[in-house]
């Protein structure tokens, strides 16, 4: 456990190199929003669109590196409850292992699905709030009037608060029904599972994410006679890589870097509750003894 301490401390000790690679790709997506907000000449935009490319492999590199130090972290959190929480060994063949080990496995996919729901609900009440202003602000077309932004940045930080209650409170209230309903050992499950799920799920995305961003722009851009031939913009092979970015872009930017949160927080919550569960958990188990013994005496 010490050694896993101190892997995660190395990790987490290149942060800056991290950041500095992580914030690569926003600033490079905005340099060319910019640009093409300004009416920059095409041959401008072409620089900003491969310098937004290579962000988004960055930024992929550099979630990986947070994926990594938060494993090792809640591999080192997962010790510590094992120790505070008494059990002496985790057997994956124990039927209570095996349920948490289950729905575990499970709560990555579940808390992925939650956050890329919440955030097409709000992209859709972002385009109706959009198409609205069109047809209700005059000049808005033509450029003579400006748009009401205040709206739409409301839209965007209501839901951002208002959509993460469900996945936030799957993260905080899975740990405490399994610890109090069924035991420490079936909560170990539970962290195990979602670990090792977690994991993979989180460096998934975030490469799946990038990799659908770069397709598309492979085929704007038609810089090779490959990308050419899959037609320009609004050809089916664009039509289809649009709609791959349109996924990829939740995927990479909201439920990838979500789920270090999801192992970590569960891990830690486990852990302040340990004694708690070790002491007075597992009461469906208990109720069943209680049952079996009262039907042998009867």
């Amino acid at each position: 456990m010490y050694g896993i301490s101190m892997a995660a401390l190395g990790m987490i000790s290149t942060m800056a190199t991290g950041l500095a690679i992580d914030a690569c790709g926003p600033i490079s997506d905005n340099a060319g929003g910019i640009a093409e907000m300004a009416g920059m000449s095409h041959s401008i935009l072409e620089k900003t669109d491969a310098l937004d490319a290579a962000g988004n492999t960055t930024a992929a590199i550099g979630k990986g590196f947070a994926i990594g130090s938060a494993t090792l972290v809640s591999l080192a959190l997962f010790g510590a409850y094992v120790n505070r929480a008494g059990i002496k060994s985790v057997d994956v063949l124990s039927p209570k292992v095996f349920i948490g080990l289950l729905v575990g496995a499970m709560l990555p996919y579940w808390f992925s699905a939650i956050t890329m729901k919440s955030v097409g609900k709000a992209a859709l009440k972002m385009v109706e709030e959009v198409l609205r202003q069109f047809d209700t602000i005059p000049g808005l077309m033509e450029g003579t009037t400006k748009p009401d932004y205040a709206t739409c940045v409301k839209i965007s930080t209501d839901a951002s608060l208002k959509e993460m209650i469900p996945p936030g409170a799957l993260i905080m209230i899975t740990p405490l029904v399994a610890g109090i309903f069924f035991g420490v050992e079936t909560l170990a499950g539970l962290l195990a599972g979602s670990l090792v799920s977690g994991v993979q799920v989180a460096i998934s995305a975030s490469n799946t994410g990038g990799a659908w961003d770069n397709a598309k722009k492979y085929v704007e851009a038609g810089a090779s006679e490959h990308a050419r031939s899959l037609g320009p913009k609004g050809s089916d092979a664009h039509k289809a890589a649009v709609i791959g970015d349109t996924i990829g872009d939740p995927l990479k930017d909201t439920s990838g870097p979500s789920l270090n949160i999801l192992i970590k927080l569960m891990a830690v919550e486990s852990l302040v509750f340990a004694p708690f569960f070790a002491a007075h958990g597992g009461l469906l188990f208990k109720l069943e003894s209680w049952l079996h013994s009262l039907a042998s005496n009867n």
